[in-house]
């Protein structure tokens, strides 16, 4: 039976070894038919896992947020026909806060064998190594731009964390990240936990937990960086 593999790509500019089995390697070596993010950016990732691979042999179809739901089921047609079939993300582990869930849930829905690879996760890095609950958390994705909104999802957040013992994880534009964090340290308990992770799995990867008071006072600059912010109170 064909199977649709969930192929997770580095985070950062990390040599491939360091960060993906060689089973990943050796697999994609096999797959013809790829639903990705971007045509160009899975190109070079392919290149990069096999000097095997002829690229020119391979098709492509792209999934991202411009694509029109009603196109997805006609991208698993290889897979129906008997061909395997990889998803691959622009960053990180396919279907996690990634359109490629879209494709995957059609999978699923039609029987269709699903296998997913291990790779790195932002979100689940950071969780690591953030110190915080791992047994119970919630990934909200990016909050909300009104204030009105924002203010009434970090209110849930707290009140998640204060009565359920919840970690909370959400992301931003990396461009914002500095403000964002100057907001928490404004609306948030002087006495809660804020994990700043950044850079996850490359050489200038930072995690680091402090109490909203001690990031009120620290001097820090992650403006244009990738990053996870993890809030919990122990």
């Amino acid at each position: 039976m064909a199977k649709l593999y969930l192929f997770p790509v580095p985070l950062a500019e990390t040599p491939l070894p360091d960060v993906l089995p060689m089973k990943n390697l050796l697999l994609i070596e096999k797959v013809r038919y790829f639903i990705v993010e971007n045509v160009r950016t899975a190109r070079r990732f392919i290149r990069a896992c096999s000097k095997q691979i002829d690229i020119d042999q391979l098709q492509f179809v792209e999934l991202n947020r411009h694509t029109n739901p009603d196109d997805l089921p006609a991208m698993l047609e290889p897979l129906r026909r008997g061909y395997d079939m990889g998803v691959i993300s622009e960053a990180g582990c396919p279907a996690i806060a990634d359109p490629g869930a879209d494709v995957v849930a059609i999978a699923q829905r039609e029987s269709l064998e699903v296998v997913p690879l291990v790779g790195p996760s932002s979100i689940l890095m950071s969780l690591m190594g953030s110190g915080f609950n791992g047994q119970s958390f919630a990934f909200a994705g990016y909050l909300p731009i009104d204030p009105k909104q924002r203010a009434a999802t970090l209110k849930e957040m707290t009140r998640r964390i204060t009565l359920e013992h919840q970690t909370q994880i959400f992301i931003e534009t990396p461009y914002r990240n500095n403000k964002l964090i100057a907001e928490l340290c404004k609306v948030l308990p002087k006495e809660m936990l804020l994990c700043v992770a950044s850079n996850i799995s490359s050489d200038q990867e930072s995690i680091l937990t402090k109490t909203i008071a001690q990031w009120s006072t620290a001097k820090y600059d992650y403006s244009k960086i990738p990053t996870i912010f993890l809030l919990y109170h122990q």
